[in-house]
């Protein structure tokens, strides 16, 4: 059984994906408790994203991780990868979203915990690039959004239901895959 605790952090990323200015009082209500109950577990919204946060880079960082261990063929760990993002969907959302508003680091690396799977991600591009896997025209930090917009336009299309799950991982791979210049995706 879940925690209050632990379901207020599941709530709190889904609201605060799905709308950043959301009140507490709004997670506490999606959540099924009071404002009260909320209060007595994160008594100010720093404390509650700190939370998100935790969960995210640890829920995140082992699925992720998990993608690009499963493989060495470095396009493979990308596919791998992305799919990894999208089964975290929203979770992987709002974690990238609250790295984007954390103040910047000099590289994605010296970002700690919660910037080992950018890290991870950059440097795998970074290796496709100079092995021209992929196109070296873009930057890292393109792709890195263009993989991020994928996983944001799968969610989308998961919750919309205008496409059918059995097709989604698969176009969401052949649509950034073939962004980045790698020409040959399995239909």
């Amino acid at each position: 059984m879940k925690s209050t605790e632990q379901n207020i952090v599941d709530t709190a990323i889904y609201v605060l994906n799905e709308n950043p200015s959301a009140t507490l009082e709004m997670v506490a209500d999606k959540a099924g408790i009071s404002s009260r109950t909320l209060y007595r577990y994160f008594n100010h919204r720093n404390k509650l994203l700190a939370s998100c946060k935790e969960t995210l880079t640890v829920t995140c960082r082992a699925a992720m991780n998990a993608a690009f261990d499963a493989s060495e063929n470095p396009i493979k760990q990308l596919e791998l990868t992305l799919y990894a993002a999208i089964d975290c969907g929203s979770k992987f959302a709002f974690f990238d979203k609250l790295n984007q508003i954390m103040p910047k680091q000099e590289t994605p690396e010296t970002d700690g915990n919660a910037g080992q799977i950018q890290g991870r991600l950059f440097n795998l591009i970074v290796t496709l690039q100079k092995q021209g896997l992929i196109t070296d025209v873009l930057t890292s930090a393109w792709i890195y959004k263009l993989f991020s917009g994928m996983v944001n336009t799968t969610i989308s299309a998961i919750t919309s239901g205008d496409i059918a799950v059995n097709d989604i991982k698969r176009f969401a791979w052949i649509s950034f895959s073939q962004s980045i210049g790698i020409q040959k995706t399995a239909a």
